[in-house]
């Protein structure tokens, strides 16, 4: 029974061969400008893990009661201000706090995808097959950080992506649910308004770790969690306020705000057809 546990692990945590650093851009819908941020890639030829470097740091600490205390220690001690008077604020900018819940598990021997974020006010899960993600490879060749790429489109989930990937590095990974080509993806776009470029590519023997506290995710069905994320963000004032009472007090007016659309800002927007 402790072998076959052993081996288990081994298998959760491989090692990786590459670690790729990605720069994604894409609008945001509170005010229609450009949001860039940065995440990172783990993969070997079996399994790769997309993740943001900062909340992968926050939650393996959150994780423990002992790594959850010493994190509340650090973002305090990162936000306080102590004011002459004797007084404290509290700026949460300019701490350490997670706001990337995206996490992207793809397996080729399981022919699954398994995608973790933040829905709305739900932390959720869903698997998806490998199989959903049909390519055309292009004629049309690029050059990305020295490697030669060539172009490959497919149509999923609502858009119609475009892509670049090098057969230099021959691993069927990319960036976010990117999968399926034979090469790894340093590029993907639709409509000019979605973008995911690979800055950085580097050897790494990092573990590729399963998911930190996965007990805290339900499962979920893909189409229904995108619906409830887009009801709670033109909603969310008064869900918080049924929640916590009214009381609570925002400093915006909710009428101003734009309502979140989803063929415009969601990378999936086929959850809009049913």
């Amino acid at each position: 029974m402790l072998m076959c546990a052993a081996a288990v692990v081994a298998v959760a945590q491989e090692k990786a061969d590459i670690l790729v650093s990605y720069d994604v851009r894409a609008r945001n819908w509170a005010n229609d400008s450009v949001r860039s941020s940065r995440m990172s890639l783990l993969a070997n030829q079996r399994e790769a893990k997309y993740f943001n470097d900062l909340s992968l740091w926050s939650d393996s600490l959150s994780s423990t009661p002992e790594g959850e205390k010493q994190l509340k220690q650090i973002i305090m001690a990162a936000c306080m201000t102590e004011m002459p008077g004797g007084g404290i604020t509290m700026d949460m900018r300019k701490g350490p706090v997670k706001k990337i819940h995206t996490y992207v598990f793809t397996s080729m021997p399981d022919g699954k995808l398994t995608y973790y974020s933040k829905f709305g006010d739900s932390e959720g899960y869903y698997d998806e097959p490998l199989d959903e993600m049909q390519w055309e490879i292009g004629d049309s060749t690029t050059v990305i950080l020295g490697y030669e790429c060539q172009s490959a489109t497919t149509d999923y989930h609502g858009r119609r992506w475009t892509a670049w990937f090098t057969t230099d590095i021959p691993l069927p990974f990319g960036p976010w649910k990117f999968r399926g080509l034979p090469g790894l993806i340093l590029k993907a776009e639709a409509d000019s308004a979605f973008v995911f470029e690979a800055t950085g590519i580097e050897r790494s023997d990092r573990q590729i770790t399963p998911m930190y506290s996965p007990e805290k995710y339900q499962k979920m069905q893909r189409k229904k969690a995108l619906a409830d994320e887009e009801y709670y963000i033109n909603n969310r004032e008064a869900i918080i306020q049924a929640k916590f009472g009214s009381k609570v007090e925002f400093n915006h007016n909710a009428a101003d705000r734009p309502k979140y659309n989803a063929a415009k800002y969601s990378l999936e927007p086929d959850y809009k057809d049913n």
